[in-house]
């Protein structure tokens, strides 16, 4: 059958006319195949999925309320554009509030569909063919491959475990610091559950001053503290000169599904964001940004409550996995648990990536986990595992994951 026109008028961004010719299963499609394999193999037996990257419970019932009011209201049927006033003054309470940091609500914030959406919009800003990247890995992509799509380059910089999964900022060259437009810093991190130090922020923004470089700090894990007070970059001196940050309604307030975000901080880049969102949407639902200043305004009685539950959580997952022989840590923040991969099993099945061991858990115990191979060999388990039936049942899924692992012995 002769193919489409349209085969060779695919971008080369994305593969040109070798594009769905790929064979390559990533990671996330063979997760799916094999458990998938698991339940069809062991009829009656549910996975137990560590594997989710967001929360299993609903919005708070007073926002939720708020939204059903909001909606219902005929003058928030028409476009939200760059947003509303009243968000953006919630935005910067909450940043007051909760990091004790002053931001200008009119000049320094911009509401986005989400942090995957501003940070697909930010390289559009300033990457021109040839400009640098810096994003840390293993992390979250899209960033850098917006850079690709639009000429640039993607510099990764490792996270490595005897570096506190922080980048080593003076390992980059300086032909790279001179390309560099973006550096990408994502903490508390995803996947592992890093969090920065106020001195490694104040190194960050040191070296983003002295080679010309816009910080693209994303908070989205930030309310999820376990440690101390929760940290925005803006609380170092001069931050806001080199740097936005993204925060997100999605971990620290149960509304990943309601797709809304902010990028705040320099008054320039945030005008330029504003500018080029201005032509990719239309801004997200008025009624739902009135539901997020309810949630927002709340936050004291809504994040501790989930904060607590993902660490009371994390902490069970890592006396379970320390018997087990892994070097596992409840982090300062997030609700992921980061351990590096056994090399084998005692009876002799090998693990050359995390990959392998991910594959392995969920064939032979029906425990579903990411695995990450960027820099080292890691699998990620996240708190954020379904329990519907409140403490009880989160005891039961908890219970039954040591059950399951309890015969186990690895080679590390």
């Amino acid at each position: 059958m002769e193919e489409s026109f349209i085969q060779n008028n695919f971008a080369q961004r994305i593969g040109g006319n070798m594009f769905g010719k790929d064979t390559k299963i990533y990671k996330f499609e063979k997760i799916k195949r094999a458990k998938r394999a698991a339940m069809a193999a062991n009829p009656g037996v549910e996975i137990i999925d560590m594997g989710i990257g967001e929360p299993d419970d609903m919005a708070f019932p007073k926002v939720v309320d708020t939204l059903c009011k909001e909606a219902a209201k005929w003058e928030n049927r028409i476009y939200a554009d760059n947003g509303i006033a009243e968000f953006k003054e919630a935005a910067a309470r909450y940043m007051k509030a909760l990091y004790n940091v002053e931001l200008d609500a009119e000049t320094e914030f911009c509401h986005a569909i989400g942090s995957k959406s501003a940070l697909s919009l930010l390289p559009a800003c300033f990457i021109n063919p040839g400009d640098v990247t810096l994003i840390t890995v293993p992390g979250y992509p899209v960033l850098g491959t917006w850079t690709e799509y639009l000429g640039g380059k993607m510099v990764k910089l490792p996270l490595l475990e005897e570096n506190n999964f922080l980048p080593d900022l003076d390992s980059i060259d300086e032909e790279t610091r001179k390309k560099a437009k973006l550096l990408y810093l994502n903490y508390p991190n995803n996947p592992t559950g890093a969090s920065a130090t106020v001195e490694f922020f104040e190194k960050a923004v040191a070296f983003a001053k002295a080679n010309d470089i816009l910080i693209v700090s994303d908070a989205a894990y930030a309310p999820l503290n376990f440690a101390g007070k929760p940290l925005s970059i803006f609380a170092v001196p001069g931050a806001k000169d080199v740097a936005v940050e993204l925060h997100s309604m999605s971990k620290g307030f149960n509304m990943t599904g309601w797709r809304l975000s902010w990028v705040c901080g320099n008054a320039l880049a945030v005008k330029a964001f504003a500018t080029v969102k201005d032509n990719a949407d239309s801004g997200q639902f008025m009624a739902i940004q009135k539901a997020a200043i309810a949630a927002l305004d709340d936050q004291e009685a809504i994040t501790p409550m989930i904060s607590e539950k993902y660490h009371r959580r994390l902490s069970s997952m890592v006396e379970t996995l320390k018997k087990l022989g892994f070097n596992a840590k409840v982090p300062a923040g997030s609700f992921y648990l980061y351990v590096k991969a056994p090399k084998a099993t005692a009876d002799g099945i090998e693990f050359k990536s995390g990959e392998d061991f991910s594959q392995w858990l969920i064939t032979n115990k029906l425990i579903s986990a990411v695995p990450w191979d960027d820099a080292g060999s890691y699998i990620r388990f996240s708190a954020t595992f379904v329990a519907r039936g409140g403490r009880a049942e989160e005891e039961k899924v908890l219970a039954e994951f040591a059950s399951r692992l309890s015969d186990c012995k690895f080679v590390f």
